[in-house]
């Protein structure tokens, strides 16, 4: 169908006057319009964004942007006034990335026009993107295939359209678990931004309590190595089991999901502060400013809920009846140990944010562009299996890095419930489990940590998606 709709729309290289163009609008819309009634309803768009590009898929948006008098139906008029409009917003599109003006754009075109607005791609991923666009084999685009291809995609400028390419293509733009979402003006001003966030919220909570046995585990692994140094994965639930039921594999996972909201909260705010004040006004952020942002920012965060973490690690760690819910096991805490309990392990904590932020991002662009470099064929869009692959991949990488300083962390926060134990810091801690567990000491633990990332991402992935659905959040 998408090749027959170009004979009629958009033929080649020809200059049409208002009269044909009449006419192939016409023909197009009377091709949408299935049941021949003269109006096109939500169903037969959805049909016909199937055909021409499966990619776009957001009919409720076009429909809404389309149907501009809201009789629940789009005739040829409300159909006309869209073309047209839509057509002004192309052409200023294309000349910007037009550098030449030709008439064509060239994938060395798209590479300057992404730099300026400080995105850094390949020259493969530039031409990936115009295959998508090319319908002649050109590798090159002219007008006609770029209002073809943008013909449903209710974009309007050329950032909508490179958010566009950025999302399709996982182009590398310094997007990571570590670092927060990034939102436009008009999603701010929609409300879309918190809905979006609510929806990872709600993913990231779904996905915690899915895996908090793994979770809780890896935790005893770390705090009790030294004695438990025979203890593996069967032999670890088992004595979770024992001790506290089945019930008590989720120990402290009430805490690691309740302290999502402010986490995201202040990580999304300070990110913001970071960007202003790395780049001048007008400017656009390019990838190393983004990851320091998000550094930053992740470390604003932290510094702000690690209280939640200490308590989270107490519970885990902490015997049946021993505190009655989080903010007995605080009020304790506070009564016997002080409030400099609430920060203890926060340096290890705080060190292990860069080596893993860093690492988590440079493999999983390098995966991406590797990918979309050697195996991307015909299409510019590597697909959820790849994308998921590439995140969990990365965020592994990224785990065995700063592990070591995790699980000092972790002995720091729960050393005052350890009998007999030596408060030691940081420093002492390493040398001390070194010269009595040697190396694999600084990784125990680890085995249920990496079981825990595949269903993880996994059950993120699918919650977050359904979430969305949910929310009526779009993805541009």
């Amino acid at each position: 169908m998408l090749r027959w709709l170009r004979v009629f729309v958009l033929p080649a290289a020809t200059c049409h006057t208002d009269e044909e163009d009449y006419l192939h609008y016409k023909n197009l819309f009377q091709d949408l319009d299935h049941n021949g009634d003269g109006v096109v309803d939500i169903l037969e768009l959805q049909e016909g964004l199937k055909n021409w590009n499966p990619s776009f898929a957001r009919e409720k948006d076009i429909y809404k942007t389309v149907d501009t008098n809201a009789d629940s139906g789009l005739n040829f008029e409300d159909f006309m006034r869209y073309v047209k409009d839509h057509e002004r917003k192309m052409t200023l599109a294309f000349n910007s990335l037009d550098k030449n003006n030709d008439g064509k754009i060239e994938a060395s075109e798209i590479v300057q026009s992404l730099q300026i607005l400080g995105l850094t791609i390949s020259e493969q991923q530039a031409e990936l993107i115009l295959q998508s666009i090319d319908a002649d084999g050109t590798m090159t685009v002219d007008w006609n295939e770029w209002r073809d291809y943008f013909l449903f995609n209710p974009v309007t400028d050329i950032e909508e359209i490179i958010r566009f390419w950025k999302h399709s293509t996982g182009i590398d733009i310094g997007d990571s678990l570590t670092i927060p979402d990034e939102f436009t003006e008009d999603e701010k001003k929609s409300g879309q931004w918190w809905r979006q966030l609510l929806a990872g919220g709600v993913a990231g909570a779904v996905s915690r309590t899915s895996t908090a046995p793994l979770d809780r585990l890896k935790v005893m692994m770390q705090v009790h190595g030294s004695k438990s140094a025979k203890m593996n994965i069967y032999g670890g639930f088992q004595q979770m089991v024992k001790e506290g039921g089945i019930r008590s594999l989720w120990r402290g996972n009430g805490t690691n999901v309740i302290k999502i909201a402010p986490e995201t909260a202040v990580k999304f705010w300070a990110y913001e502060q970071y960007k202003k004040l790395l780049t001048e006004e007008g400017q656009k952020i390019g990838t190393f400013e983004r990851f320091v942002s998000g550094s930053m920012a992740g470390a604003t965060a932290q510094t702000f809920i690690y209280p939640m973490e200490v308590l989270k690690t107490r519970l885990a760690v902490g015997k049946t009846g021993q505190y009655s819910g989080m903010f007995d096991c605080a009020k304790k805490i506070l009564k016997y140990e002080g409030m400099g309990a609430f920060y203890k392990g926060y340096v290890p904590n705080l060190l292990g944010i860069i080596p893993y932020a860093g690492i988590d991002l440079a493999v999983y662009e390098l995966l991406k562009s590797h990918w979309l470099d050697n195996f991307a064929k015909d299409s510019v869009n590597p697909g959820v299996m790849v994308l998921l692959g590439c995140g969990a991949l990365s965020s592994t990488c990224g785990q065995l890095a700063s592990y070591p300083l995790a699980l000092v962390r972790t002995r720091m926060q729960a050393q005052a419930m350890i009998e007999k134990s030596p408060q030691l810091n940081m420093v002492g801690l390493f040398r001390r489990i070194l010269s009595k567990e040697g190396l694999p000491g600084l990784y125990r633990g680890i085995t249920p940590n990496f079981m825990k990332v595949l269903p993880a991402v996994g059950i993120s992935y699918v919650v977050y998606e359904n979430m969305k659905q949910t929310l009526g959040v779009t993805q541009k």
